[in-house]
């Protein structure tokens, strides 16, 4: 059995508590590695990154594999913030993939942070004004980096970390008007194209913590305002089985 701790949208800053909660230690009790979904930050400033780093030093060693989210690049300061986590452990990836060996069992994940667009019978088109066709292009960009990398993964669970959401059951609570501001069913194709095990994003506060793609996959909203905890816990089988 192998064990996701998963969290997103925990906006530290300098004067925050620890985002895993009173005692963040046991997290290594209760998981094999923790996904940070993104929006670590919240205006994307460095010092910030660096108070959540402070607060994950008791956890150092333990596996952690990050994505930024829309709030960590506010500041233009993504690439900083990327480097102060490198520096503290934490496997950062955009359009990349990384194994974590747990057991007898390897764990493969790929992560971008994704973008928005929308959903069937709701997304916009590449057409029309530069502007637009640039925002649907880099949309479809990441959606296709999520899926090479989850594609070269040869391990025995294959698990999707992104921001931004793959699909529309994990948004439910939120406004309609702004599902395409929420995600992309792009990224819902690169995970049922590459048959991951597992989708985990954040980005959505006001959405459903579970949701299920279009080909079967399990997805997980781990916003801490959606969770209420300080991280969602999954089980996985070194097999292609449904989550608890």
């Amino acid at each position: 059995m192998i064990r996701v701790a998963a969290v997103g949208d925990v906006h530290v800053g300098p004067d925050s508590t620890c985002p895993l909660g009173t005692e963040p230690e046991r997290i290594a009790e209760d998981a094999d590695l923790l996904l940070l979904a993104g929006d670590l930050t919240r205006v994307g400033a460095v010092d910030e990154a660096e108070a959540l780093v402070a607060a994950l030093e008791c956890i150092r060693g333990f596996p952690v594999v990050g994505v930024l989210g829309n709030h960590d690049l506010a500041s233009d300061a993504g690439d900083e913030i990327t480097k102060v986590m490198t520096a503290a452990g934490v496997t950062m990836l955009e359009g990349e993939s990384t194994v974590v060996i747990v057991g007898d069992a390897t764990v493969g994940i790929a992560g971008t942070r994704g973008f928005g667009g929308g959903f069937p019978g709701a997304c916009a088109a590449e057409f029309g004004e530069p502007e637009m066709r640039a925002f649907v292009h880099f949309s479809k960009r990441l959606a296709a980096s999520l899926t090479s990398s989850l594609e070269e993964l040869e391990t025995d669970v294959r698990i999707a970390l992104t921001h931004y959401a793959p699909i529309e059951d994990t948004l439910e609570g939120e406004r309609l008007e702004i599902y395409p501001f929420l995600g992309s069913y792009l990224l819902a194709e690169a995970v049922d194209t590459a048959r991951a095990d597992l989708a985990v994003h954040g980005h959505a506060h006001h959405g459903t913590e579970r949701g299920v793609t279009p080909g079967g996959t399990a997805v997980r909203n781990v916003a801490q305002p959606v969770l209420r905890r300080p991280y969602g816990l999954y089980c996985l089988e070194p097999v292609s089985t449904p989550v608890p």
